[in-house]
């Protein structure tokens, strides 16, 4: 079934998020309260709620997207080419950027959306910011009322767990062991915080998750058997 999908016919993609605020205090003290009963089982007795809040970018409430990054495949003349685009910047603005393109290029059908870890990360954590953001979910990311093979959504973590739900296998684990070129060579997630709020530079992070993009798309073709991306195939645009 994975190869009867067409390249042509799937968004990949990655997001980059960080806390909503740069530090602890600057949440108000109901927001604070709220921080430290939505941690405290991920902190237990090792971290008070403020220094867990670098943490805070993995939850949507308290967090925000800074970059989401697009990859999608072209065959024109007999080449192949993956065409990266980001949008980042404001949240609101990249969300509506990124619900344009959707809707304007992938809203039929046979269009689906892929990442890694992308059930449990990326397509919700983005939902729910537009949510927040009053802005309407585009139909790629509305799951309600969809029965599962309804969804448009490939996620290569689910597709590498061969029904296995116990197991969690990192992006970065996984290209190594599929002998794919690292796209860690500059910066890490752990450093998204420090990078976007201290070093304030937001092309460091752009060009990261692009690499993450390529990541996911090579690990797809490599599940499905095919050949890898060459740099020379790799277009950003």
């Amino acid at each position: 079934m994975l190869n009867t999908i067409r390249l042509e016919h799937v968004l990949f993609l990655d997001i980059e998020t960080v806390p909503l605020f740069q530090k602890y205090e600057e949440l108000d003290e109901l927001e604070q309260s709220l921080w430290a009963a939505k941690t405290r089982y991920q902190r237990k007795d090792e971290f008070t709620p403020e220094a867990f809040y670098e943490r805070a970018g993995i939850w949507a409430e308290f967090g925000k997207i800074v970059c989401i990054s697009v990859g999608y495949f072209s065959f024109k003349e007999g080449k192949r080419r993956f065409r990266t685009t980001s949008f980042s910047g404001e949240e609101s603005n990249l969300l509506v950027e990124f619900k344009n393109l959707l809707e304007k290029y992938f809203n039929k059908e046979e269009h689906l959306l892929c990442a890694h870890n992308g059930k449990e990360f990326d397509f919700p954590y983005i939902a729910r910011r537009m949510i927040i953001h009053g802005i309407g979910i585009p139909e790629k990311l509305n799951l309600f009322g969809k029965k599962p093979w309804e969804v448009s959504h490939i996620d290569t973590m689910e597709l590498w767990k061969f029904g296995d739900y116990k197991h969690f296998t990192s992006l970065k684990l996984l290209t190594h062991i599929l002998n794919i070129p690292s796209p860690k060579d500059d910066i890490d997630g752990s450093e998204v915080y420090r990078v976007y709020y201290e070093e304030k530079d937001l092309d460091r992070i752009r060009r990261y998750c692009e690499k993450d993009t390529v990541a996911v798309a090579q690990v797809f073709l490599r599940l499905r058997n095919q050949p890898l991306l060459t740099e020379e195939e790799i277009v950003s645009v």
